[in-house]
């Protein structure tokens, strides 16, 4: 050790050097050298701990402190062996007690304590954790205090900046109107802050001119709405707020030139903040906070200023973008409610070319529409009436009778198909899920599409999973494997390959199906193919490319109805001269196909049963009677819903056939009124009337509904089985 530093001292560290060399006989203290044991051994403890503290020792309070404490004072001039009255002369009245309790023997602790110092050439509100403990002799007499100290004033500063944005954000949350929501914003940043005035302006396009469009203006303080130049308020304003960065004065008449301060003088300001908004490297906005007087703003108020503006002029943004998408869903709404009047009046001399137009392609449509079902009705009618003609002709030849009779029967089995297409296009057709095997149901329609084929076709059936149970209605998909069939064969007028498969398809992502395993039903053939433009509209209900007469253009648009109806879907692939190749998706199910019904017996259990049949077209009253005794029942009819109840309260039968549509009481109605009277009795509905659903609507799900046209064996079977339940037999009720 040398002579100059003394030896319980730390050589290293800024403060312990500064004790070391300080001018110590010059204060109450004395020479450094003849310090009590006790003070020297206290000032020993701090130069080398982390916190800040400070040793102030006797009456005279002389301080010294270590490097962790030089921060807390700033500025201050020469503190070290001053004493710390002195040094915090500005604070003395806060703390002066603290430290006499300290001095009387009474070690206090105080967390965050707020207090004005100054220690960098300003007040300001500084917030300490501190504690003074007494510092004792041997004779227990207090000589001095060590003051161990944290400066927590970033920390509050922080809990208090924090406080007032969410009290903010609670405030503003909601408010649709952007005036309303800067209102409210100056009004609290002014109140928090104790400011004479606080508003908030829009950029000019020009960057200088500007808009103060509302401020918040303490009792005595001018409002200071109106516009403005920016250049007026001087070249410092404009070069650092065009810069994005905040323009920050304390007092103008010492700051700024006489003219750029008198700017602000003339609207009752001394000391400001203004904060830019800065948009796509534009200054778009502006946030102020003005005082009447000179003001020494804190770095406190320059940050929440630039919170503020940043999250209030983000809240006002988006509802001005709310406003304007508003006035834009009412804008849409007006041109809307006005659109047809005012189109009408600016196409007055177009409307009747676009009225005709529009009627030509609605007649094309129906033209093409009806002239298909024209073409296929006549030839089904041709061998219907032909047919009936050689009957009439050749009635006593029971074998030649027997023949056209079939073949009359094939062709209006034909003509309920067409007719079932139609209904399945219009979705008033019902269809009827039911397991059953894909690969039985294709093999069984072999013979019918070479027939439908013809000979310049090569079938081919690839049929790799024969217990491949789906979950379907078997008339429809028939008819759309027919239909598939059939649009192939014109495909290929010169002959070709028809290649019909049935598989399994895993789907793992699907914009359309669920994942899963699928049954795939795929035809292709060898044609002549679709452009791109054709096969986008393949799926569209009366599109064709057959000439008038020749199709309906439903057959492809039934396809994809059967097919999403079954909860499936299908795809189409095609190309000029490639052919075509068509995928039906349909789900698979775990359910057991029914069990192929036995041949249909045209004898019901008919007995002496009594049938009231109760229908408004007499031909086919007629030809129900004459099917019902045929079948051996006593029949008995009635010509509207009227005069059927009239015939069940003369005579009750053991079942009654309906019509559904009859011009005075539907079939329903009377159905209604008679179960009033007789609970049991048997209903079934005979209607060639669409909406299956809306006869269960009326009539329960349970109805039982006959569809016209029917045979004989259908008629039978349905009275067998209505007659069959026990709640129903003859005579029971």
């Amino acid at each position: 050790m040398t002579a100059e530093h003394p030896s319980f001292l730390p050589r290293e560290g800024a403060m312990a050097s500064a004790i070391a060399a300080h001018a110590w006989s010059r204060t109450p203290l004395g020479p450094i050298e003849a310090w009590p044991e006790l003070l020297k051994t206290a000032v020993a403890l701090m130069p080398e701990s982390r916190f800040p503290q400070a040793v102030i020792w006797g009456p005279e309070l002389v301080t010294l402190y270590n490097d962790a404490f030089r921060p807390i004072l700033g500025a201050k001039p020469a503190p070290l062996g001053r004493p710390f009255s002195e040094i915090w002369s500005e604070a003395w009245q806060d703390v002066a007690p603290i430290a006499a309790a300290a001095f009387e023997g009474r070690a206090t602790y105080i967390e965050n304590f707020p207090v004005f110092i100054d220690r960098h050439g300003r007040p300001e509100l500084a917030h300490f954790t501190f504690c003074y403990s007494p510092i004792r002799d041997a004779q227990g007499r207090v000589v001095g205090m060590l003051d161990t100290v944290t400066e927590t004033t970033a920390t509050m500063l922080a809990t208090r900046r924090l406080a007032f944005l969410d009290l903010l954000g609670r405030t503003i949350a909601g408010e649709r109107d952007a005036d309303a929501v800067m209102a409210a914003t100056t009004s609290l940043l002014a109140g928090h802050l104790g400011l004479s005035n606080c508003a908030y302006a829009d950029m000019d396009a020009d960057q200088d001119g500007f808009t103060i469009r509302g401020n918040w203006a303490a009792e005595g303080s001018p409002s200071i709405v109106g516009h403005y130049s920016l250049a007026d308020f001087g070249t410092l304003a404009v070069r650092r707020l065009r810069a994005g960065e905040p323009l920050v004065v304390n007092d103008n008449l010492a700051e700024l030139a006489p003219h750029e301060a008198a700017t602000f003088q003339n609207i009752g300001i001394a000391a400001t903040i203004c904060m830019p908004l800065i948009r796509e490297g534009r200054l778009t906005a502006l946030m102020a906070i003005h005082d009447k007087v000179p003001r020494l703003w804190s770095d406190y108020e320059l940050a929440l200023l630039r919170d503020v503006t940043e999250r209030s002029w983000a809240y006002v943004e988006r509802v001005r973008a709310d406003a304007d998408l508003r006035r834009v869903a009412a804008a849409l709404e007006e041109l809307n409610a006005t659109l047809e009047a005012r189109v009408a009046e600016r196409t007055r001399q177009l409307e009747e070319t676009e009225a005709a137009l529009r009627q030509s392609q609605k007649m094309e449509a129906i033209g093409q529409l009806t002239g298909g079902i024209a073409h296929d009705f006549n030839n089904l009618l041709a061998a219907v009436v032909g047919s009936l003609d050689l009957i009439l002709h050749r009635a006593g030849d029971a074998e030649r009778v027997r023949r056209h009779a079939e073949a009359g029967l094939a062709a209006a089995g034909r003509g309920t198909k067409l007719t079932a297409q139609l209904l399945a296009f219009s979705r008033k057709q019902k269809i009827e899920l039911k397991p059953l095997f894909l690969s039985a149901l294709l093999r069984g329609m072999t013979e019918l599409l070479r027939r439908t084929l013809g000979p310049m076709i090569r079938l081919r059936l690839e049929l790799r999973e024969p217990d491949l149970r789906i979950l379907t209605d078997a008339t429809q998909l028939e008819l759309a494997v027919l239909n598939l069939a059939i649009n192939a064969r014109d495909a290929m007028p010169e002959g070709g390959d028809l290649h019909i498969a049935s598989s399994v398809a895993r789907i793992e992502r699907d914009g359309v199906l669920r994942p899963g395993s699928y049954a795939l039903l795929t035809v292709a053939d060898t044609g002549e193919g679709m452009p791109p433009e054709v096969l986008a509209r393949a799926f569209d209900p009366f599109f064709t490319t057959k000439g008038v007469g020749k199709g309906t253009g439903l057959g492809l648009s039934q396809v994809y109805g059967i097919a999403h109806q079954a909860g499936g879907t299908v795809r189409m692939e095609s190309r000029p001269g490639a052919g075509t190749t068509v995928r039906i998706y349909l789900p698979l199910t775990a359910l057991e196909p029914e069990a192929e019904p036995a041949e249909r017996k045209a004898e019901a259990r008919a007995g002496k049963a009594s049938i009231l049949v109760v229908d408004d077209d007499a031909d086919v009253r007629e030809m129900l009677v004459t099917a019902l005794e045929t079948l051996g029942f006593s029949a008995t009819e009635a010509g509207s819903g009227t005069a059927g109840l009239a015939a069940l309260e003369a005579a009750r039968p053991d079942l009654v056939i309906l019509d559904y549509a009859m011009p005075d009481l539907t079939g329903a109605e009377v159905a209604r009124l008679a179960r009033k009277r007789w609970p049991a009795l048997p209903i079934v509905f005979a209607s060639g009337y669409a909406d299956t659903a809306t006869i269960e609507s009326v009539a329960g799900t349970d109805a039982i509904v006959l569809r016209k046209p029917f045979r004989i064996g259908d008629l039978g079977a349905v009275i067998a089985g209505a007659l069959g339940r026990p709640e129903l037999e003859p005579g029971r009720g």
